[in-house]
Parts: structure tokens; C-alpha cells; sequence
């Protein structure tokens, strides 16, 4: 169980940093609304453009202390509930905007094993 813990900490923490540091200016088919940008996608949610870089920081430090969680268990919990209600966030986005349901799955895949990483 703890290698698929490790994994899951991996693929989530790795996954978040594509999102925020190296993907944040591309269009993808998960953006919310028409949104080409994360900024764009914020704005999509009726959001001010410091919340986008408020949440991305949140987001990009979680996703790196639930990676440093693998040598340092304690912090595992903490790490995953955090990014769990980010990503809850960002379902409720999606579904504010009446997004179709397929773009809010990537969050809710993270989610869901950002509550195995914290529960297990």
C-alpha cells in the first residue's frame, strides 16, 4: 500500500505542477468555459485575476509539499487535505459556469486520490 500512496503522491504533485508552471498558457478540453489560459479560465469563473495567481501559488506549494510528504509522513495529511478542497473549488467552478461534467473529471480524479493519499 505505501508504493501505491508514494505513486498517487507523484502523479498528483507532478500532475498539479504541469497544470500551474508548464501548461498554465496553453488551451486544453479541461479549461472551464471558452478559456484558452488559466487566466482566462479564472475569468470564465467570474473570479479576479489575483485570485488565479492566489490559488496557483496555494496549489503549486501544496503540490510540492505532498511530494516532499513522501520522506516526511506527517506532513501527508495535511498536504492532501489542502489540495482536496482546491480541487473541490475548482469542481464548484465548473459547475458554476455549467461546464459539461467531462471537464470537471480531472479534478475530481485528483481528489479522489487526494483523499486516498490522506486517508490510507
Amino acid at each position: 500500500m505505501n508504493y501505491l500512496i508514494i505513486a498517487l503522491q507523484c502523479i498528483v504533485s507532478f500532475s498539479l505542477l504541469n497544470v500551474w508552471l508548464i501548461q498554465n498558457k496553453k488551451p486544453t478540453q479541461w479549461r472551464g468555459g471558452n478559456a484558452t489560459t488559466i487566466i482566462e479560465e479564472f475569468q470564465e469563473y467570474g473570479l479576479p485575476k489575483w485570485m488565479c495567481y492566489f490559488v496557483g501559488t496555494l496549489k503549486v506549494l501544496l503540490a510540492i509539499g505532498l511530494f516532499v510528504a513522501i520522506w516526511v509522513p506527517q506532513l501527508q495529511r495535511p498536504f492532501a487535505l489542502g489540495l482536496g478542497a482546491l480541487l473541490v473549488g475548482s469542481i464548484l467552478m465548473h459547475l458554476k459556469i455549467k461546464d459539461p461534467l467531462k471537464k470537471s473529471l480531472p479534478a475530481f480524479l485528483f481528489l479522489m486520490m487526494c483523499l486516498v493519499i490522506a486517508y490510507f
